[in-house]
């Protein structure tokens, strides 16, 4: 006799059946915990229960400050007559992307396969072994020109499961081994010898930049349009060396970098930015702030202001950004416990409704409230907030699309502290607190380098609390593993995935080089160490290690790794970038070995698609430059940090800077011998020097200013 809520005796009163998202960390479950649905979290139970009742799996993929997650669940989720429907005839599972990528990544791919596009909330049906025979994303309550209503999928789908079941099942089998053998091509084996890394493809890839480049807003490609960040490195890198394409990778980066500071997509009360614009000309902004976006963008404009600016973009004006982002970060995402959380959400609830981008949304009216007839009015033509709201009824956001002038610019920084205080009284939007390692890991890096190039030692010392959270909570040394999400203190969950243990050791490798306090040396290294034993099987490289049986069927039963980059840099890339940094302090010809082989992946995308190969171009840039090495030897004085600075200030793309120095703790890393250090010493007099080298061979050593300046620039052109 069949279960009842099994295909044949379709009802809601299952063994069980209730919402038990209620205990769960995530805020995005939590926040689900209320719907009539019977979510159920992503693991074994959910799927043996699907077996059990003989019933297709719904996966609801989404995150915490997602609006069109917001909005289906509105729509649907909270329904009780679609939630009958849902829980008779499935088994709803819920799933945090930011806390399961392995699992949003692999079901996304299978989404984009089946529909043709991506996003959230995505909407996917399994076999109760984890298979993909139907997916999309968003689903209206009712039908809309080209999109079927919520409840029209769910009937064809329990249809389709009653009565053609074999079909079913083979095509979500047919799914999975195209998944498979597409695996195969994006392969990486890291125990072969490596192809030579050809400069031409770095040329190449900045002249497929230039034919999507939008020269009028600056980036690349249409609406939507994202922050290109790993792209922008790598131009910031490839416009420090001297090259025929130098000046045209300059030039797009400071577009790039101006129109996105002077629109809306930057916050210009507070700083940070949103995620992404709805217009090509950044001025509507799909308003949810994460840290992964805000901690590169700060590490970029950073970097920019390292290679001087231009005339478009100075660089006195990126510091000023990157100084307000840095702000932003600390004063909106900073955790007690010295983390970052993970994002603000995109919508603000006013009086229990969902207003997207509420909280920074302004009228004529609204600013003449707050700054009095004459300055309101001014502010609202230098920053287009007109009678008719870009967003909604609620207003537009400050966008004031160009550099302002001189007056422009003096009324505004009278102003702003006002309309900051008048924002801070609004309902603010929510925030997700939990703790992702990879993206504290990316806030290290981008922190500690911000605070040596913009002299913000503070700065420095967040990063620092990010880099002592990591080791204390994600970091088990004993048995070399990083959990990717902590809450309150807490690491559980999954193992970190590869971009986790990649972006933690950069972060870590940063660090050391701006204090050089070999703890974070020794954690950058062991990092790497654990990520190549836990990742690479048999020769092979993989973004996770088999966390999920039902994702690993539905990719076919292969290790996946996907080459490229999305909002943040693929783990591939980021592992060969901490992999070329590490072998440049340590010396190891093995971790060179391997990211000249995962460079291997760059041949056919440098060309015909550099934007998502942002990172493996920046890495290959670093390689092709060497990466350049320099070690400060001698005792601490005035001279040598006027040394270390000005190692720091260099544009040399991926320079390794190692310091000298009295470890100020007593734990086993300070008994550590960073390998290119060894053997350096001060000069007889007791003044430091500089040690230059490529690939551990070094010139002889310089002990002023304008040797190393002059000597660094004459090693960056090749002489």
């Amino acid at each position: 006799m069949p279960l009842p809520g099994t295909a044949e005796h379709p009802e809601s009163n299952w063994p069980g059946a209730s919402n038990v998202l209620g205990s769960e960390p995530s805020a995005y479950l939590r926040q689900h915990a209320d719907n009539p649905v019977f979510w159920r979290p992503f693991g074994d139970e959910a799927f043996a229960l699907a077996a059990a009742r003989d019933v297709p799996v719904f996966l609801s993929i989404g995150y915490a400050a997602c609006h069109w997650c917001h909005v289906m669940a509105h729509e649907s989720f909270e329904d009780q007559a679609t939630a009958d429907y849902l829980n008779a005839r499935f088994v709803p599972v819920k799933v945090d992307r930011e806390e399961r990528p392995d699992v949003d990544s692999v079901y996304m791919a299978a989404t984009q396969a089946i529909s043709g596009e991506g996003g959230w909330p995505m909407s996917v049906f399994l076999t109760p072994e984890g298979l993909v025979f139907h997916a999309g994303t968003y689903f209206p309550p009712v039908p809309l020109p080209g999109r079927p209503s919520f409840r029209n999928v769910l009937e064809a789908v329990h249809e389709a499961w009653r009565d053609r079941r074999e079909a079913v099942e083979q095509n979500a089998r047919g799914l999975a081994a195209n998944m498979a053998n597409a695996q195969l091509s994006a392969a990486v084996r890291l125990d072969g010898p490596p192809e030579v890394l050809d400069p031409a493809l770095l040329a190449e890839a900045v002249e497929g930049l230039a034919r999507s480049e939008d020269p009028d807003a600056g980036g690349f490609g249409t609406a939507p349009k994202f922050p290109p960040s790993a792209v922008l490195e790598f131009l910031v890198r490839h416009a420090a060396v001297t090259s025929d394409t130098a000046d045209a990778a300059r030039d797009m980066a400071g577009r790039a970098l101006a129109g996105m500071a002077r629109s809306a997509l930057c916050d210009q009360l507070d700083g940070g930015f949103a995620r992404y614009s709805v217009t090509a000309d950044w001025s509507v902004p799909h308003f949810e702030k994460m840290l992964y976006d805000n901690a590169q963008l700060l590490r970029v404009y950073a970097h920019w202001v390292r290679l001087g600016g231009n005339p478009v973009f100075s660089a006195q004006e990126a510091a000023g950004v990157a100084s307000k982002c840095a702000d932003w970060l600390l004063a909106s995402l900073a955790l007690p416990d010295g983390a970052l959380a993970s994002s603000l959400d995109a919508d603000t609830v006013v009086d229990g409704v969902h207003h997207e981008g509420a909280a920074y949304l302004w009228t004529p009216q609204s600013l003449i409230e707050v700054l009095g007839e004459a300055d309101g009015a001014e502010v609202g033509r230098i920053m287009n907030v007109g009678p008719e709201g870009t967003v909604s009824a609620l207003g537009s956001p400050l966008h004031p699309g160009r550099l302002l002038d001189g007056s422009e610019t003096s009324l505004w920084q009278r102003v702003r502290p006002v309309l900051q205080e008048a924002r801070s009284r609004r309902e603010q939007p929510a925030r997700d607190d939990k703790v992702v390692a990879g993206w504290n890991g990316l806030a290290m890096a981008a922190l500690a380098e911000a605070g040596a190039i913009l002299d913000r030692p503070e700065l420095v010392e967040a990063a620092e609390g990010i880099a002592d959270y990591l080791e204390r909570v994600h970091w088990n040394a004993s048995n070399r593993l990083l959990t990717r999400v902590s809450h309150d203190s807490a690491a559980r969950g999954i193992g970190g995935l590869l971009e986790d243990y990649a972006f933690c050791a950069e972060g870590s490798f940063a660090l050391y080089a701006v204090t050089g306090r070999k703890r974070w040396y020794v954690l950058g290294t062991e990092l790497i160490e654990a990520a190549a034993a836990r990742f690479v099987k048999d020769g092979q490289l993989a973004d996770s290690a088999g966390e999920s049986a039902q994702v690993f069927n539905a990719q076919g039963q292969k290790a996946s790794l996907d080459p490229f980059d999305n909002a943040t840099p693929s783990g591939a890339s980021a592992f060969a970038g901490a992999l070329l940094t590490s072998s440049a302090y340590s010396g190891s010809h093995e971790h060179r070995l391997m990211a000249a082989n995962i460079l291997g992946l760059l041949p056919p995308l440098a060309s015909r698609a550099p934007r998502v190969a942002g990172w493996l171009l920046a890495t290959a840039q670093a390689a092709l430059a060497g990466p350049l090495e320099a070690a400060v030897a001698g005792p601490a004085s005035p001279q040598r940090q006027e040394l270390h600075r000005a190692l720091l200030n260099s544009a040399a793309p991926g320079l390794v800077v190692a310091l000298q120095s009295e470890d100020d703790d007593v734990s086993p890393a300070s008994a550590v011998e960073v390998p290119l250090l060894l053997h350096r010493s001060g000069a007889r007099d007791g003044s430091p020097q500089v040690y230059l080298c490529r690939g551990m061979v070094c010139e002889r050593p310089v002990g002023t200013l304008a040797d190393v300046e002059s000597r660094l620039a004459a090693m960056v052109s090749g002489d």
